[in-house]
Order: C-alpha cells, then structure tokens, then sequence
C-alpha cells in the first residue's frame, strides 16, 4: 500500500475534524451550548450525527464480521434499525423528548428521565449506569477501529488504540456538543459515500446482485458443515436458523432485538432530539437517517456475508478462516484483499469517521453523565456550579482511559456481543420508565424507581448466572456454584433482555397503578 497516500488522507481528514472541534470550541458559551448543541442544530446534520453515533465500527466491522457467519439473515436488523432507530424514533418518540426537554430543561438524557419524574435518584443512578457500562460499548468500538489499521496497514493494535483515544480526546472535551454534531455530520457524510462505493463494487465483482446470492446461496451446505456443529439450528449463509434453536435464540433475542429495540433507550442518541429547534425539524431528519442506515449498516451486512462467496473463489476457504477464527477481521481482510490501495485508504478513513463519530458521542455522554447527572444533581442537588463543566471534562477522560483499557483486555471477537450486550442493559433499565414518561398519564416516581432497578439488576443476575456467554468469561456462578450457568438450554442462550425488559415493564406498570402520588405527567 501507498503509506504516501494513506498519510494524505489521513491528515486532510484530521485536519477538518479538528478544524470543527475549534469550531465547538469557540462557539461553546455555556452549558446549554456544551450539552445540547444550543438547541439549533439543522435537522440534515442532526441527522447525519445522529446516523454516525449510531453507526460505528460495531456494525460495520463487528456486526459485519457477525455476519459472515449468520448471513443475510442479519438484515433483520437493518430493518429493524430504520423501523424502529430512525422512523419511531424521529417521528414519533423524538418530538416527545424534544417537547419535554425543552420543557424541563433537561440537557441530558438521565436529566431528563428524573426531570420527569421529579427524582433526583432516577437521575443519578441512571447517571451511574451510564458513566459505568458505555465504556464497554466505546472499549468495542475503539476495537473496531484499531483492528482495520492493525490488519491494513500493519501497525501494531495498542499504538493505534492510543491515538484513537488521543485525537477523539482532545475535540470533545474542549468542543462540547457542537463539536461533536459537525464533526459526526462530516464523519457521517464519509462513511455514507465509502459503503455505497463498497456495495456497488462488490455486486460488480460477481456480475450483479442476482449472481451475487446464487453464488452465495450454492455454499450453504459449506456453511452448515462449519457451523452447525458449533451452533446448533444453523441453516446457512442465505437461510433463518432453525425457529428455537441456539442458532435462532442467539440470532433473534441478542443481535437483531437486543439492538434493534435496544436503540430507543441509548442516551447519546436520545439527546441528539434535543438539539434541533422544532418538531418539522425532526420529520426532515427521517429520509436523511433511513436512507443513511440503509447503505452503512445494509452494506455491511451483505458484504460481511458476500465476503465468503469472494474467498471460496479466490483462496478456498471461508471468511473466517481467513481472517484466523476472528470474526471481528473479516471486514479488514475483506477490504484489503479485494478493494484497490486507494479505496483502503479511503476506508481506513471511513472507519476512523465511524469510530471517532461514535466515540466522540459516548464519551461526551459519560463525561456528562457523571459531571451533571451524578455531581451535579447529586452532590450540588442540582445547583448550578462553575466545577460542573470542570467535572465533566474530567470525567471524559476517566471514560477515555477506562474505555482504552477493556480495549486491551477484552477477548477476540466481542465487538458485536459487547454492542449487544450494552443496548439491551439500556432498554431493560431505562426504556419502560422513559416510554411511560412521555406517554403514560398514570406513570409514577415510584414505578419509574423500581423498574430501572428491576431491569438493572435482573440483567446484571442473568449476565452473570445464566447467559453462557458472559457468565462463563466472569466465572463468578463457576466460582460459587461449580458450574457456568445455573440453567441449561434454551436459558443459557436467550439474550438478558428478553427477561429482563418484560419484568422491568411489569414493575413499571403495577407499582405505578399503586402508587398513591400524583402521576408525572406527560
């Protein structure tokens, strides 16, 4: 590869990154300016951010990697993420948040949950969660990232973690939310053109989108003889997994519902309805944003799939072998071995826009979280103080070196797990008590309370006694019960959420009905 050419890109693209981290910099004045962008953003570049936050190297390499095992039959999940990510959110739930915000006053997501409920604890425990558990998410995305240069340009996984971590650092703690928005609308914009480019030449590569299956199809009983020992239920690259399965159970309840539901509650998307002035604002956005999902997260999807149907023809093995039983090295082999120097180049960028734009988005939020939701509002009960901002820089930073660290000591292949596993903990803990709040007359303090500890702690107990996956990694059940899991099938493979949101939800509904204060209004 041209190094020449890659350095090129490379600082054009920090260049104007850094330019709009200046930019936020400059044009921040206050808190409502660090938090919520000024309440002013233009709905095609809310948006574009709001697509970028969503849309990292998670989908495009973790998930993309996901489905050069699982296939097509992740495609769910694009639908799912336009359905429910881009058309319920802007159209139906983000004009709530925006109206109730505004209202309130909230700058921050666990601000507005405890505005609206009148609870000085929901905002802090839910604060709590936050600052604690996104680090794993950007710890994945930070992965993500980190694995494509490791792969294409040869450079060694922890340096290019730390210059990841540095450069995000440095324009979003001095930026605030303005920077974040134009630097995620750019980053959005790139990634959008690269997956197009990506999808077309790789059709093109087989002579057309028909060719393209059928040769992908015609492998399946290469597929089944991979996996189908490993994951029982699997049918191929091109068929649904056997209904019931682990094979279906793992595809249905952690990939495809755990993300595509779990979006709705993820704080540094939901506060991106915050910053734009009105609800036509929001209805303008959703074109922008479907059209945006469906190239990024489509591309990835079909090309991590196609990608086994490539190196069948062209080394005899399938993608995974290829890139040595790492899933989250497919996409990185993918690219470099099939696409020309330019375009690697190109998308190293694309995947750094993906990173940083997602990265820049959570690490403003934990910074947030702790500085407003936890400080703030609970050692200052929600007094104003000078330290605030002070705090939440600094906590940025706590949040930058902690997510470095689950960087290094995560195990291979967690990207898409690890994404999973944090938007299902936001749906069970967060989502029944902020639904209800925009749209339940009848819902209560009480009930919003103990439902986010209801499904908060049901998914801690099942991640760490039950869903084999994690329990095993964590060998506490081993440690106290001399086994990985308390339960056998199908208990070891159903996604936490699957338990955990239903009861939360439960919770919600009847400790509100009982309860005797007045309802929080809607």
């Amino acid at each position: 590869m041209d190094l020449l050419l890659v350095a090129i890109i490379v600082v054009a693209y920090l260049l104007v990154t850094g330019y709009f981290g200046y930019y936020g910099f400059r044009t921040t004045k206050d808190s409502e300016d660090y938090l919520v962008a000024g309440r002013r953003i233009h709905p095609v570049i809310m948006a574009l951010s709001y697509g970028a936050a969503f849309i990292s190297t998670s989908a495009i390499v973790g998930f993309g990697g996901v489905a050069s095992i699982f296939g097509f039959s992740l495609l769910w999940l694009t639908f799912l993420n336009i359905l429910v990510g881009i058309i319920i959110a802007y159209a139906v739930v983000g004009k709530r948040v925006r109206k109730k915000g505004l209202e309130v006053n909230a700058l921050t997501f666990p601000e507005l949950m405890g505005k609206m409920y009148n609870s000085r604890f929901i905002q802090v425990f839910s604060g709590l969660i936050v600052f604690l558990f996104m680090p794993l998410y950007a710890g994945v995305v930070l992965i993500g990232a980190a694995r494509f240069i490791e792969v294409s340009l040869n450079i060694d996984y922890n340096i290019a973690l730390f210059i990841m971590a540095l450069i995000i650092a440095m324009y979003v703690v001095y930026g605030g939310l303005i920077a974040v928005v134009y630097t995620d609308a750019f980053q959005g914009t790139i990634m959008l053109a690269s997956m197009v480019v990506l999808l077309a030449m790789t059709y093109s590569w087989f002579g057309g989108i028909v060719q393209a299956h059928e040769a992908l199809t015609s492998l399946n009983p290469v597929a089944i003889k991979i996996f189908a020992q490993k994951i029982p239920g699997y049918t191929g690259w091109t068929n649904f997994p056997e209904l019931g399965s682990a094979a279906w159970w793992t595809l249905v309840s952690s990939l495809i519902l755990g993300v595509g539901i779990g979006v709705l509650a993820q704080p540094q998307l939901a506060v991106r309805f915050m910053t734009v002035a009105s609800d036509r604002d929001l209805d303008k956005a959703v074109p922008i944003g479907s059209i945006f999902i469906f190239f990024t997260v489509g591309t990835a999807f079909i090309v991590g799939a196609l990608s086994n149907a490539y190196f069948m023809e062209t080394v005899g093995k399938p993608s995974i072998a290829v890139a040595g039983g790492n899933v989250d090295k497919v996409i990185p082999a993918y690219i470099s071995s099939f696409m020309p120097d330019w375009f690697v180049a190109v998308f190293l960028v694309t995947l750094l826009a993906a990173a940083m734009s997602t990265l820049s988005s959570q690490f403003h939020t934990i910074g947030s979280a702790l500085g407003r939701d936890v400080f703030q509002a609970g050692f200052l009960k929600g007094k104003y103080d000078e330290r605030t901002v002070l705090i939440t820089r600094m906590a940025i930073a706590v949040g930058i070196l902690f997510s470095i660290f689950l960087a290094y000591i995560l195990p291979p292949g967690v990207i898409a797990r690890g994404t999973a596993m944090f938007f299902a903990l936001c749906a069970s803990s967060f989502l029944p008590a902020y639904l209800g709040g925009l749209y339940w007359s009848r819902a209560s303090s009480a009930g919003a309370k103990a439902s986010i500890v209801v499904g908060f702690a049901t998914s801690m107990i099942y991640i760490t006694f039950f869903h084999i996956k994690e329990s095993s990694a964590l060998g506490i059940a081993r440690m106290l019960f001399g086994k990985d899991a308390l339960a056998g099938f199908p208990w070891t493979v159903i996604d936490p959420m699957v338990i955990a949101l239903p009861l939360a939800t439960l919770t919600f509904v009847v400790v509100s009905l009982l309860s005797r204060e007045s309802p929080s209004g809607s």
